[in-house]
């Protein structure tokens, strides 16, 4: 079994997921790192080269790749959700939590990296909403949403593995 997370940049995907994948000796496995490494240059670098339409045929197929191996947390990348591919892949071979934050939580914990290419314009508070507004209902489609909203992680870890180990028990 995989348990995949979604949820817009600065929901605490990697963060949880790291810990997740230790509590339950998964592997974890970020498909935006695993992208990273295959061409070996920053996702900054591949939207400013070769743009978001090359950046997004290459997070499906690492995602196709990823998930033929199981016992993984997968973390993905925020826009992840905008191929309708992708969501129907996930939610077949995984269990998909949306970690669930509001605009103004996501702004406070992504507003000092640079490392968001979909983030480096000048109202980034703005942009945020944006995305979030028109990402929601794809993200809404996961199995199960965490709120991520006022929560330590390893409060989220536990409720993510209290929902996990019901379906150990159906």
């Amino acid at each position: 079994m995989n348990i995949s997370l979604i949820g817009m940049m600065g929901s605490g995907k990697t963060t949880i997921g790291k810990i997740l994948a230790e509590k339950l000796d998964y592997i974890f496995t970020d498909t935006d790192s695993k992208i990273v490494e295959q061409e070996n240059c920053s996702i900054n670098e591949i939207f400013g080269n070769k743009g978001e339409d090359y950046f997004r045929k290459l997070e499906t197929n690492v995602l196709i790749e990823t998930l033929k191996n199981d016992n993984q947390i997968v973390s993905t990348g925020g826009g992840i959700i905008k191929k309708d591919e992708n969501i129907n892949l996930l939610k077949e071979k995984s269990i998909v939590f949306y970690l669930e934050a509001d605009d103004k939580t996501l702004f406070e914990r992504v507003k000092n990296n640079k490392e968001r290419p979909l983030l480096n314009v000048e109202n980034m508070q703005e942009k945020i909403t944006i995305l979030l507004n028109e990402r929601i209902q794809k993200y809404k489609q996961a199995h199960h949403t965490i709120s991520t909203i006022n929560k330590t992680p390893n409060e989220i870890v536990n409720e993510i593995i209290g929902i996990i180990n019901e379906y150990s028990r159906s």
